[in-house]
């Protein structure tokens, strides 16, 4: 092919793929020809720029405090229930461990241990595909199809009449909630600035803790209402009933409430649409692409923060799988009764929530979410070390101890706010995003083997397991700190370049993080 007939298929493809002001602006020189490598396939959020010309919109203090409190209120309360329930849904199990499930359905053994681990199961299994459909298909219609199948599974725990059938029921349980951190994760980067995003899913995934508070009283209250008045089902099923109902009515909740992103929100005016994509212009991510990239799926998977996000993942969620599945178990080792247990578990709840607003607050307030968030791990440091520390006779100590590990959530939920923020290009966000929550399924998976039954009443293996863990945490904490400010300090050399240009709408090509010069890592 001669020069002039490649010319004149570049030519073709410009006019063809861009728009009119950047295929002027490749025509004249003035941006790469490997403009084009992106021009297929750009964000979601070019539709709305089009046909603005090289228009500039600008979103004064007033409108966007306004678009804020709006997106807030349509967003924030139904993501909160979700994910409080989803949370309350998986750890069911746990009030039922002492609510007679073990001797309803014939656990003997390692059964209830196999049992904790197999949501995890389906989870894992479920988790890479889960995130390939959040990206193929409306993101919002098919959270909300999970959230039902999953209240829908739930409620069917309450026919389970053994092992094999608690398996089932656990293993597709995991399959059905695998989409929902993600999801959320996602979502909260489609809406939201870098600078809200830290404390909005500190914000919906702190009602872990107010699962945690609404469950321990429900649970406690039918776990003594049957005794008193004997019911014509087992109490632990109708745990698994009330929760499983409610987990479907908020479901369909969510089908009508959360759209696919800012361009088919009915609760957002033609004109407030577009503003509410442009005031995320700045997080240099757009809000969603539908086509899969190879390059995007390997620069993931050579990418170190990836991996330093996996090994936190699985290395923090070995405690969190054991401390979420024996929390009541545990309790009941302080001395208390299983019906205290139930009580007693949820002021934990409270300092979960407490720590995820504070953290996600602070660490937006400061810009500093990794520093932030390491105080949660120390924090629980000191709470196990007074666990495995004080006497068997010291219940209160022991007990407070417990709830100071309440505050392990915090870097996790840092991390999780990090992904939103710091790796972009919508297919490689979906990668590290599901690599994350693997991590996270392996590690609660190992989590309830370490709470041998052989080590009851006071588990002291496990509790040191936990320690351990929690310092190798710390490390983690310390090198993505570290590797981040290097990365960014990359960058300003390069924008500081005399050579160095910017594209118009380049904020919407699906850029990943590694090869926009613009992208700023958050700390």
């Amino acid at each position: 092919m001669s020069q002039n007939e490649k010319r004149t298929t570049l030519d073709q493809e410009i006019e063809k793929n861009l728009p009119a002001p950047l295929a002027d602006a490749i025509r004249s020189g003035s941006v790469p020809e490997n403009i084009l490598k992106h021009s297929h396939d750009a964000d979601e959020a070019m539709k709305a720029f089009e046909s603005s010309c090289g228009e500039v919109i600008e979103i004064d203090a007033a409108t966007n405090k306004r678009l804020l409190r709006r997106i807030d209120f349509h967003l924030i309360p139904i993501m909160c229930i979700v994910y409080g329930l989803n949370y309350l849904d998986k750890t069911t199990i746990s009030y039922a461990s002492i609510m007679g499930i073990k001797t309803d359905i014939g656990l003997v053994g390692n059964d209830y241990q196999w049992l904790g681990s197999m949501f995890y199961f389906g989870y894992l299994a479920w988790e890479y595909p889960t995130n390939r459909l959040l990206q193929r298909l409306p993101i919002g219609k098919y959270s909300a199809c999970c959230i039902i199948a999953w209240g829908v599974v739930l409620a069917c725990f309450s026919a389970v009449e053994n092992f094999k059938g608690a398996v089932a029921v656990r293993f597709m349980l995991g399959v059905c909630e695998a989409a929902v951190t993600p999801g959320f994760a996602l979502i909260t980067s489609q809406w939201y600035t870098k600078k809200e995003q830290g404390t909005r899913v500190g914000i919906w995934f702190s009602f872990n803790g107010f699962a945690q508070i609404f469950g321990g009283l429900v649970a406690y209250g039918i776990a003594t209402g049957t005794q008193k008045h004997p019911a014509a089902i087992a109490g632990w099923k109708i745990v698994f009933l009330l929760t499983g109902c409610l987990t479907i009515a908020v479901g369909i909740i969510f089908l009508f409430v959360v759209p696919d992103n800012q361009l088919n929100a009915r609760w957002l005016s033609k004109e407030d649409r577009i503003l509410a994509i442009e005031r995320i212009r700045v997080n240099q991510q757009g809000v969603g692409n539908k086509h899969f990239k190879w390059y995007q799926f390997r620069e993931a998977l050579t990418d170190p923060l990836t991996w330093a996000f996996v090994a936190y993942a699985l290395v923090a969620d070995i405690p969190n799988g054991g401390l979420s599945n024996f929390f009541s178990q545990l309790i009941t080792s302080f001395g208390y009764t299983a019906e205290q247990s139930l009580l007693y578990g949820t002021p934990g709840g409270v300092v979960e929530i407490v720590t995820l607003i504070a953290g996600g607050y602070l660490g937006d307030r400061y810009g500093n979410r990794i520093l932030v968030s390491s105080f949660g791990t120390i924090i629980s440091i000191i709470g196990m070390a007074l666990i495995v520390g004080l006497p068997l006779t010291n219940n209160t100590g022991r007990l407070g101890g417990y709830y100071l590990t309440q505050a392990s959530a915090m870097p996790f939920v840092a991390f999780l706010s990090l992904i939103s923020s710091n790796v972009a290009g919508y297919t490689k966000k979906t990668t590290v995003a599901a690599l994350y929550l693997i991590g996270y399924c392996v590690g609660n998976i190992i989590g309830p083997q370490t709470f041998r039954p052989s080590d009851g009443p006071r588990y002291v293996p496990a509790e040191i397991t936990i320690i351990v863990c929690w310092c190798v945490c710390l490390c983690i904490l310390a090198f993505i700190y570290t590797y981040s400010r290097m990365q960014n300090s990359k960058k300003a050399k390069l924008r500081a370049e005399a050579h160095y240009v910017t594209l118009e709408n380049q904020e919407w090509l699906d850029l990943t993080d590694r090869e926009n010069p613009e992208f700023v890592y958050t700390l």
